[in-house]
């Protein structure tokens, strides 16, 4: 693209690459400054070299909040794009009532996170939620979800699964994108459904399961943070102590804000390694299907 259309171009995505800079490049560089000084909001901030990097490897929250994020990304993103893969599915066919339950499916999406929390704080809670009263009823044990470090977790999993909005809105929009023709020859051949989905479709949507397994988890990363603050507080046991409650926890409640970004870098490296592990896992299981 050369000329006047470069130009335009240009022009059309100043917005974006302004706001994107404002907002994530140069909080990003900042944080990488903080990760090697010390800063407590209160004086200037000293350059202090490898320090915080030195007390991140000899820090065993740390590692436990490593532990736990990476153990929740594992276990809530494959689930989630399950989940989200289901409903594009399930959504596809035009029916009646349908666009009721994709607008349905899509609502927890864009509910405010805080909101959001607050619900689930309710429906989990052991005495009087929903969810504890009805166990109780089916004679089941109801004190497990916020009491225990597992199962802490799988609330945290559990309120993640209902956030795929956005994900099954991406894949339904890319399965309608497949060439109907592939089905319509399927079909007549008499081809059964489950070869049709294995060697048919998910060959078909691997690039865009790779681009939204890569988000999904830096988004599992991030989402913890809300309902580990509000809903376990980190616990129990330091169960459902993320890095970003942890980071959290340094930069605003002990003010020790170098740590806080030496923290916030470890994550982002963390992100990375298993955004470029997932990419090699997929394409790999792409080469394989094809």
């Amino acid at each position: 693209m050369k000329g006047p259309d470069a130009r335009g171009a240009l022009w059309l995505a100043a917005p974006l690459l302004v706001s994107a800079t404002l907002l994530v490049l140069l909080p990003l560089l900042a944080t990488l400054v903080l990760a090697f000084a010390d800063y407590d909001a209160l004086s200037p901030p000293r350059l202090s070299g490898w320090a915080n990097l030195q007390r991140l490897w000899a820090d065993p929250v740390f590692w436990k909040s490593l532990q736990n994020s990476a153990l929740i990304a594992a276990i809530s993103s494959p689930l989630r794009l399950l989940v989200a893969l289901g409903l594009a599915l399930l959504l596809m066919p035009q029916r009646r009532g349908v666009a009721t339950v994709r607008a349905l499916a899509y609502l927890p999406a864009v509910v405010p996170d805080i909101a959001y929390a607050l619900l689930w704080l309710w429906l989990l809670n052991p005495i009087y939620g929903p969810l504890g009263l009805g166990l109780r009823a089916l004679g089941l044990p109801a004190d497990e979800w916020l009491l225990s470090p597992w199962g802490a977790r799988l609330s945290i999993v559990l309120l993640g699964l209902f956030q795929v909005g956005e994900l099954y809105v991406v894949l339904l929009a890319a399965r309608r994108e497949l060439p109907a023709e592939l089905y319509e020859l399927c079909a007549i051949e008499g081809v059964p459904p489950m070869w049709i989905f294995y060697r048919v479709t998910l060959p078909l949507l691997a690039p865009t399961l790779v681009f939204l397994a890569a988000r999904d988890v830096a988004w599992s990363l991030q989402s913890s943070f809300v309902p580990a603050l509000v809903i376990t507080k980190g616990g129990p046991m330091q169960a459902t102590l993320f890095l970003p409650l942890y980071a959290y926890q340094n930069g605003f409640e002990y003010f020790r804000f170098g740590y806080a970004a030496a923290i916030s870098t470890a994550m982002f490296v963390l992100t990375a390694a298993m955004v470029w592990v997932q990419w090699l896992v997929l394409r790999r299981w792409q080469g394989a299907a094809a």
